[in-house]
């Protein structure tokens, strides 16, 4: 397996990072962050109530702080938003560290929602050294791309799974100019694309579960693939498969041909 597939540069951020990304979300247990960590994963992405993940990160801190990247941020409430200062300064306790690697503005539905004003206190934060890297996760692909393309963010969280392939023609083209980090998350559309879709003919194989994270990973544009295992054991396993490296072009096709089925049941799910 060639090494750089799972090793790259998160954009112009310039940080060496393991191109999966860790998500204690499903509460896997901080033996688990702690395993991720032996095996090299150094990008790690939590809401401030993910328990596991801030006590296994805590644990580990006095190793691997210099050589490991927390992602976390302040939410966005769709009618209003959050004191991102407070939410900041609450994160640094949680974490217990004095900075925060990137440090984002959560769940952007549409432009609306990233007012100017969040957007220059995003950039304070960033200038006083308590956030090394500032960025936004989002749904919204045509604002992602304008984003990309507008180049004040070091780092865009978005979705792209082999179901939800818009990324390739919305956001994608817009990243050459100022090379932002990129950061999937939901590569198995929610489980979707790790089981049988209504329709999918009896004869026909399914594509191996591994293949979701692989086809996020083939794509040489994003830099962070999310994983979010619930337990050690899938994680070891998970990352296993993983190892395997980029999928093969008739594995690719395969894999958009059942991200196809999968959208076609639910096209409307996040």
């Amino acid at each position: 397996m060639p090494q750089e597939f799972l090793h790259t540069t998160l954009g112009r951020t310039g940080w060496p990072v393991h191109r999966i990304g860790f998500s204690a979300s499903y509460r896997p247990g901080p033996e688990t962050v702690a395993a991720a960590l032996e095996r090299g994963i150094n990008f790690f992405f939590g809401f401030g109530i993910d328990t596991h993940l801030r006590r296994g990160l805590r644990e580990a801190f006095p190793r691997h702080r210099d050589s490991t990247y927390v992602a976390t941020g302040a939410y966005n409430y769709i009618w209003t938003y959050g004191n991102l200062r407070r939410s900041l300064e609450k994160r640094l306790r949680q974490f217990h560290t004095d900075y925060i690697d990137l440090f984002m503005f959560l769940g952007v539905m549409k432009p609306a929602e990233l007012p100017r004003r969040v957007l220059d206190e995003m950039l304070r934060l960033k200038e006083e050294g308590k956030v090394r890297a500032i960025g936004i996760s989002t749904h919204d692909r045509k604002f992602a791309g304008q984003l990309a393309d507008a180049g004040e963010l070091d780092v865009l969280m978005i979705r792209y799974n082999a179901a939800h392939r818009g990324a390739e023609r919305e956001i994608f083209p817009f990243l050459t100019r100022h090379n932002p980090g990129l950061v999937s998350y939901t590569a198995t559309r929610w489980t979707a694309l790790t089981r049988k879709p209504r329709g999918w003919p009896e004869n026909k194989p399914l594509p191996p579960a591994s293949s979701a994270y692989r086809f996020v990973l083939t794509s040489p544009a994003v830099h962070v693939c999310l994983m979010a295992p619930r337990s050690r054991h899938e994680f070891e396993e998970n990352l296993r498969q993983v190892e395997a490296g980029p999928l093969t072009d008739a594995e690719y096709a395969a894999m958009r041909e059942f991200g196809d089925a999968v959208y076609a049941r639910k096209r409307w799910f996040m």
